[in-house]
């Protein structure tokens, strides 16, 4: 036996032994997925176990390194995991921005310091994260941001505005961009803060959305004070730390699970069970088309994902192809959520009504329009795969 085959009979007998009944069933839900948090709401018991035994085994982040609170997995332990949790089914143990975005600049730009107070706390799914980049009028232009930090002493005095902070009103911690040197060309006066939401003068307002949601925040600072230690990076150098961390919101965006993967039903599964029989087939020839065109489409694109995450892993960088990435996992969301609309027909346009769920259909199929501006329009995306991938002349 190899030593990737006895590592596959460990995790298989681990899994068995501590992943939850309950935490093997699909996420259909908002409520089904964990995030952690200071201010976390579990659904059940179980939603709550499985993340503490995931966590302390490292496998919320596993191929993090130990010292820092992940499993130390190699690439290929990480796969192996991978599908014996697809295997079972199981979920996701934590959803966390601290995992997706926050880490792996941690990772390359935090001080030891930094790595061993704030890593840990985000595998384990204690401390829940949010991003503070875009500002009204700093959107796509995001380097006109003018939420400023003054160095007073041995400590920074935040003032300004953010916008479109998800979830900042349940978030504990928030990772900042702010303009440290106001005479400085914009990109170079920009600086990276960690700080507490918690900390006086921080409040936030939701955004209620179309779809009824309010997942989205303002974020305002007044005369809020940041210990100078929580700079990551070097002053006025944070947009080379907010680019990178950009690569990352986008490869997590455009990787939006679109197979069936994760504890999600495929398509082709919400389809059977909509018409109520396993082996049925559905009557409208072209929708069977348009579903089985989608899932093809997305095991392409998923294995187009773990290739360029390989590369990544071998010292290639992602870069650019993140763009690519976002704007065409943004495409296959958005599809996805039209034919969970077709699928549903009529029963799709429900809003609201006495069984759980009700309306979930439509609020997400309206949420999924949205995929198209967060974490750089598709048309900023567009440009930036005309340049720097394609690498087209300009007008």
């Amino acid at each position: 036996m190899t030593d990737l085959e006895s590592f596959r009979t460990e995790v298989r007998d681990w899994l068995a032994a501590n992943c939850p009944a309950e935490m093997r069933t699909p996420i259909t839900r908002d409520a089904d997925i964990c995030w952690g948090g200071r201010q976390a709401k579990y659904t059940c018991e179980a939603q709550k176990l499985w993340l503490d035994r995931m966590g302390a085994k490292g496998w919320t982040v596993p191929e993090w390194p130990a010292e820092y609170g992940g499993g130390g997995l190699s690439k290929d332990e990480a796969r192996v995991l991978a599908s014996e949790m697809r295997r079972i089914k199981a979920r996701s143990p934590l959803s966390s921005f601290g995992i997706w975005m926050l880490g792996p600049a941690l990772l390359k730009y935090g001080n030891e310091a930094q790595k061993k107070e704030h890593l840990p706390r985000i595998a384990r799914g204690e401390i829940r994260w949010c991003q503070g980049y875009s500002e009204p009028g700093a959107g796509s232009d995001l380097a006109s941001l003018r939420t400023s930090a003054m160095l007073e002493g041995d400590h920074y005095v935040v003032n300004g505005q953010k916008v479109w902070t998800s979830y900042a009103d349940k978030a504990d911690w928030i990772f900042c961009l702010v303009r440290t040197d106001p005479a400085a060309a914009k990109h170079l006066g920009i600086s990276f803060l960690l700080f507490d939401m918690a900390s006086p003068g921080v409040s936030t307002s939701p955004i209620k959305l179309i779809s009824g949601a309010s997942p989205f925040c303002q974020t305002f600072f007044d005369n809020v004070k940041v210990p100078a230690e929580n700079l990551m990076g070097v002053a006025g150098k944070g947009w080379d730390i907010a680019k990178y961390l950009l690569t990352h919101e986008r490869e997590m965006i455009g990787g939006s699970d679109s197979t069936g993967g994760g504890g999600r039903d495929s398509l082709s599964q919400v389809a059977k069970r909509q018409i109520g029989m396993d082996a049925a087939i559905l009557a409208d020839t072209g929708l069977r088309t348009d579903i089985v065109r989608h899932e093809m489409n997305a095991w392409a694109f998923a294995l187009t994902m773990e290739r360029v995450k390989d590369e990544a892993k071998a010292g290639q960088g992602v870069g650019a192809l993140s763009s690519m990435l976002k704007y065409y996992g943004t495409e296959l969301n958005k599809d996805r959520m039209q034919l969970l609309m077709s699928i549903g027909g009529s029963d799709a346009l429900a809003w609201e009504g006495p069984g759980e769920g009700e309306g979930d259909v439509a609020r997400a199929w309206l949420r999924s329009r949205a995929n198209s501006i967060e974490g750089g329009t598709s048309e900023i995306n567009l440009n930036i795969i005309a340049k720097r991938v394609l690498e087209l002349p300009g007008a």
